[in-house]
């Protein structure tokens, strides 16, 4: 069976869920014939992706979520004014994600999130299947909880969610725990695609504090904190372009340009665990039994942030306060059956997928509805 993945590029979640996924499929004969991948101006592709992904990778123009000035959360005006200046752009990237569907005679389209993916399927109609897989599906999802933030940003992030499915015949809701299908909205809760490498992790105890900041602004929270207790370690991870692999400030303070092999050597030795709230890093800090301050730089990682606080995963912030983290992980518990829950995902995802492949026919209108 031919499998093509089309992938919101943008941060590092979806990127490692691919890697997973596409290792699951060729374990099981299915065969990934090409990865598309979106991605702006602002971001590069990690080293990372290039060397574990198989299959042939293709990139397009996507829209791309600016920062504010700061560095720090995510601009909504500047960003829609970004995005609206570059619509002949995308138009020409879904031009060219139907045509490598049709060039590659997939069977299947896997879509991580990546909204040219939704509206190629409601501008062409590709006749492939499309399963959209990510956790933002569970805020379709009517039993999701949703914290108390903006209603008008909570109704644009589910928005922009529908927009990036239409077309879907299953919609794959990356899930930190169980909770009951919706096969009326098409959404299958599913565990969290954590790599082989997270899964192989020997987790220990160390003395200092690991941590990973989506936007390189928050790096003055981290540093303000240090200066008032240079004694406690720190290495934090970021993707700023302009500085060396390390960044040395002092003897108990590193900053590490992103690399995945580091990054999980760090995770599986720290004694607690700082993040802007990415779905992938919470879950791998989960897994491998960290505390954890989540501080969001947008309002999906408000809501991964809320849906984690409410596992018992750790605490929410507006600021890297590291000293609630320090003080949270005095009595932290870890969540055992999350280990068990993200065991099951390899078998849960092939029969999901080799259901939706083999399945006589879908309603032709209700997949791009956007309900």
């Amino acid at each position: 069976m031919k499998v093509l993945f089309v992938i919101q590029g943008e941060g590092r979640g979806h990127l490692t869920q691919a890697i997973t996924l596409e290792s699951i499929l060729r374990r099981n004969g299915y065969d990934v014939v090409e990865v598309l991948v979106g991605q702006s101006c602002s971001r590069r592709l990690p080293g990372f992706f290039n060397r574990h992904i198989q299959a042939p990778i293709k990139r397009f123009f996507s829209p791309n979520f600016l920062p504010t000035p700061s560095n720090r959360r995510v601009s909504l005006l500047r960003s829609v004014g970004y995005n609206l200046m570059h619509i002949p752009g995308y138009i020409q990237s879904m031009r060219f994600i139907n045509r490598r569907i049709r060039e590659t005679e997939a069977d299947l389209v896997i879509n991580f999130y990546e909204l040219l993916t939704g509206l190629t399927y409601l501008m062409f109609r590709p006749s492939a299947p499309q399963v959209c897989v990510g956790h933002q599906y569970l805020f379709l999802h009517p039993g999701f909880r949703f914290p108390h933030k903006n209603r008008a940003s909570l109704f644009l992030l589910r928005m922009f969610t529908r927009l990036t499915c239409i077309g879907a015949s299953e919609r794959l809701a990356l899930s930190f725990r169980p909770i009951e299908d919706c096969p009326t909205l098409r959404i299958r809760v599913v565990p969290p695609l954590l790599r082989r490498e997270v899964l192989a992790c020997e987790s220990r105890k160390g003395d200092y504090l690991h941590g990973y900041l989506l936007n390189a602004g928050f790096g003055v929270d981290v540093r303000r904190w240090h200066e008032s207790h240079p004694q406690t370690p720190l290495h934090f991870f970021w993707d700023k372009a302009d500085e060396n692999d390390e960044l040395c400030v002092d003897k108990t303070l590193t900053f590490h340009r992103i690399n995945d092999v580091k990054f999980l050597r760090y995770m599986a030795g720290c004694k607690a665990y700082a993040t802007t709230a990415g779905f992938e890093s919470v879950c791998e800090a989960m897994y491998m039994g960290k505390p954890m301050l989540m501080v969001p730089a947008h309002i999906e990682q408000d809501c991964n942030a809320y849906d984690a606080e409410q596992a018992g995963a750790g605490i929410v912030a507006d600021t890297f306060d590291l000293d609630r983290l320090l003080e949270f992980a005095e009595n932290y518990t870890p969540n055992v059956e999350f280990r068990y829950w993200v065991r099951s995902a390899e078998s849960r995802f092939l029969q999901i997928l080799e259901e939706t492949v083999h399945a006589e026919s879908y309603p032709l209108a209700a997949p791009y509805a956007l309900s």
